[in-house]
């Protein structure tokens, strides 16, 4: 009856053999994913070799070994000579014993196949399966895991690219942002240094706060309640400046708190909800930010009872247009959609008169995104 089950539900053997090739390959992508290292090729040389089969499989970069895995390790000084010449032809090659001599009795490494590991039409290393003799199938095989290898390679890149984006769209952000908040804020606190001593210190702790925390250097994704502690001290020194004329309402539920979101991609709605939709309107002004659990979503809300904009005119900040003193809303957009997709972009509802409010959604739960 076992036999019969296994048979049933377990298929062939060749369906055995893929599931067991699919199984080695998700074990090392995380690995590779990270790029070509010494500890990424320690860490996924080993289930490489299970989908080859092979004694012994080697990784290298462009220089030299970075991991080898198997048996005949006596060759690991041949690795540099196989990486140079398959490096200047390009392509697979196939070594035989003279390539690598061995006074080993019973060294079951005698040839090598050695394909080039390619990122960006550069070659960036190779993958070198060593066996007892050659055979056309493991040329192939070496070829195909080679340019899968490659692949994840090309998307460890990507995710570098990524980064680096996301880490110059926050720079660019700081640099909008931080002038003219920088001058507002003090001139806020020198106005109170012989009025009320003690509320300038207390305003200058919060100013210092802010700003240590807006050009922290570590990080592309801190918690919502991080990012909602650095608005409550920007409110604090905004308040501080128009008196009873900014009037600020909360409602945030606790159990989004500690959700992941992009750093820095709230306060710059609510500096512009000051900016935009406050400063040039008469009388008290409102600013409303909720956040709260829809499902598998976090959903904030900034909502101002200001002036209002022109729809086209957002849309054109919202397009990156570096012409419109709207402060980082293009920028916010942009991250929102790079670290979560095209789904998760900025929603703004505005028009001339009628206030602005401003949607952002993130999902609670997303691959490779946490503070």
């Amino acid at each position: 009856m076992v036999r019969a089950w296994r048979r049933t539900h377990l298929g062939s053997e060749a369906d055995r053999a893929t599931f067991r090739a699919l199984h080695s390959a998700s074990l090392a992508s995380p690995a590779l994913r990270e790029g070509l290292t010494a500890g990424s090729a320690e860490r996924s040389i080993r289930h490489l070799r299970a989908l080859l089969g092979t004694p012994a499989l080697a990784l290298t970069d462009t220089a030299g070994l970075l991991a080898w895995d198997g048996t005949g390790q006596h060759h690991e000084a041949r690795v540099p000579v196989l990486v140079t010449a398959t490096v200047e032809r390009g392509g697979t090659r196939s070594f035989d014993r003279a390539d690598l001599p061995c006074e080993e009795p019973g060294c079951p490494v005698r040839t090598a196949v050695v394909s080039p590991l390619v990122v960006e039409e550069r070659v960036v290393g190779t993958l070198q399966a060593f066996a007892p003799y050659p055979t056309a199938g493991l040329a192939r095989a070496t070829d195909e895991v080679a340019q899968w290898v490659s692949g994840q390679l090309e998307l460890a890149e990507l995710d570098a690219s990524r980064r680096r984006l996301m880490e110059a769209e926050v720079r660019a952000l700081r640099a909008q942002i931080s002038p003219h908040f920088i001058y507002n804020s003090l001139g806020a606190i020198a106005s109170f240094v012989r009025t009320d001593p003690d509320r300038a210190r207390e305003l200058l702790l919060e100013f210092a706060d802010f700003t240590r925390y807006s050009f922290r250097r570590h990080g592309d994704f801190t918690t919502l309640a991080e990012e909602l502690r650095s608005v409550e001290r920007y409110l604090l020194l905004e308040q501080a400046r128009f008196g009873e004329r900014l009037q600020v309402t909360l409602g945030i539920a606790p159990e989004v708190l500690p959700v992941a979101v992009p750093f820095l991609c709230v306060q710059p709605l609510v500096e512009n909800a000051v900016r935009h939709g406050l400063e040039s309107a008469e009388g008290v002004g409102h600013i409303r930010i909720t956040a709260h659990d829809r499902g598998q979503e976090c959903v904030i809300e900034v909502e101002d009872d200001g002036v209002g904009e022109d729809p086209e005119r957002v849309r054109r900040a919202l397009a990156g247009d570096a012409s419109l003193d709207s402060v980082g809303l293009g920028n916010v957009d942009a991250r929102l959609r790079n670290a979560f997709g095209d789904d998760f972009g900025l929603v703004v509802e505005t028009a001339p008169g009628a206030g602005t409010k401003v949607v952002v959604r993130v999902p609670k739960f997303a691959p490779g995104v946490h503070p």
